[in-house]
């Protein structure tokens, strides 16, 4: 079995071993040593990465028949890593990436015992992931207020620089210890200690002393049924949200002339403006579409008992801003005018179609719609009164020629 250093040594990031066994794994090289410093993938903890023998390591596993633990090396041919079985060859550990991990699992330790002295909630889940981590908690709907002393005992315990320590004992001491959670392996327990405040057993990499982790902040609660995810962040991720989110507010301050302590008033005061301005832009583009409406029926055309009203809008229309939807406002307020019939298109990414007839015209909309697609390419469908579609872009002067075609011939689309 590969002895593993960084069970005793989580500072170990420079180590000489030998090869005992090269293999291919998922078509990469890959290569087993008497012993490590690369943590494997376990516990909710991601692998180490770093160098062997010259190459990168891209993740290290533990091969479940004999417990070894595998070395997956960058290259695509077995041929990439030339050395033979038994000889020495040089690891080097990722280093930020090895404290940082060291920072989150320390880190988890500390808010999960929290989180059970203080609410009696036990951690039932643990993910260590490359920008957040996350516990799982045996509380449904955690209310924010009772995370917030968790949080604090946290920081102190890690601010306090208690020391943290690792041993192995047999099953039977185990048993005498109280520890948090029973161990899940037989034989040799290894105990991670953070001193006066919680035993645990654990195979991860962990800091020395609890003032390395520097700060634990909870960033978001997701309620999951029975249970809550609690999100954190350590260390250096912690320092970093921080940097990021002050950065922030100093911008938004800068833009909105506040203070970042009335951020949230001036954000109040600007959605009640926006939503303010939304109801006076309604009632104004209503107001355009009637008066448009209106100076567009005095222009129809008339064909027998109907005032017909052809309109091609482009991308560049006042109305081009939710085309599909101008269109059907400005078609409802043409009908309002008795005897109007509204064939309108409009064009950007693709073209829109919507026709309409006023309320008592013995008129199919739909039918006229088809016939339209039938001739542009597109599709769509409706009522009687109103009906809507899309066809391929086309240029406005062909469209044009359709619906002056369709408008010469409506009356052989009447019902009767």
């Amino acid at each position: 079995m590969t002895e593993r250093l960084y069970y005793t040594d989580s500072y170990c990031t420079h180590f000489s071993a030998r090869v005992i066994e090269q293999l291919t794994w998922e078509g990469r090289p890959a290569v087993v040593l008497d012993r490590t410093a690369f943590y494997p993938t376990s516990g909710g903890q991601p692998a180490d990465q770093g160098m062997l023998g010259g190459l990168d390591v891209l993740d290290v596993i533990v091969r479940e028949e004999d417990d070894a633990i595998v070395h997956v090396l960058s290259g695509d041919d077995p041929l990439d890593f030339p050395k033979p079985d038994g000889s020495e060859i040089e690891g080097v550990l990722d280093w930020p990436r090895r404290f940082d991990h060291m920072q989150q699992h320390t880190g988890q330790h500390i808010l999960s015992a929290a989180f059970e002295q203080l609410l009696d909630a036990d951690t039932v889940g643990f993910h260590l992931g490359a920008e957040a981590s996350t516990v799982d908690i045996d509380v449904p709907q955690l209310d924010p207020a009772a995370v917030e002393p968790v949080e604090k005992l946290a920081n102190h315990v890690i601010w306090e620089n208690r020391q943290v320590s690792v041993c192995f004992v047999g099953q039977d001491k185990a048993a005498t210890l109280p520890l948090r959670r029973p161990p899940a392996v037989e034989g040799l327990v290894r105990i991670v200690e953070i001193a006066d405040f919680d035993v645990n057993p654990c195979g991860g990499t962990h800091v020395a002393r609890t003032g390395e982790i520097g700060l634990i902040k909870i960033v978001r609660l997701d309620h999951r049924g029975d249970e809550t995810r609690v999100e954190f962040l350590c260390g250096d991720r912690a320092w970093r949200d921080y940097r990021d989110r002050s950065a922030m507010t100093n911008r938004l301050s800068v833009r909105l002339t506040v203070g970042y302590w009335e951020l949230d008033r001036a954000v109040e005061r600007l959605q009640e403006d926006a939503k303010q301005l939304r109801q006076d832009l309604r009632r104004v583009r209503k107001r355009l579409l009637e008066a448009d409406a209106a100076e567009l029926v005095e222009t129809a055309v008339t064909r027998g008992p109907y005032r017909v009203v052809c309109r091609v809008l482009e991308q560049s229309s006042s109305f081009s801003e939710e085309l599909p939807g101008e269109l059907r406002r400005l078609a409802q307020a043409l009908t309002q005018h008795p005897g109007t019939v509204a064939l309108l298109t409009g064009v950007d990414e693709r073209t829109h179609l919507c026709f309409a007839c006023a309320e008592g015209l013995d008129l199919d909309a739909a039918s006229l719609l088809r016939e339209a697609c039938a001739r542009l390419g597109g599709k769509g469908g409706g009522r009687s009164h109103l009906a809507q579609g899309s066809a391929p872009p086309t240029a406005p002067a062909h469209i044009k020629v359709v619906l002056s075609d369709l408008a010469s011939n409506i009356e052989s689309n009447d019902k009767g």
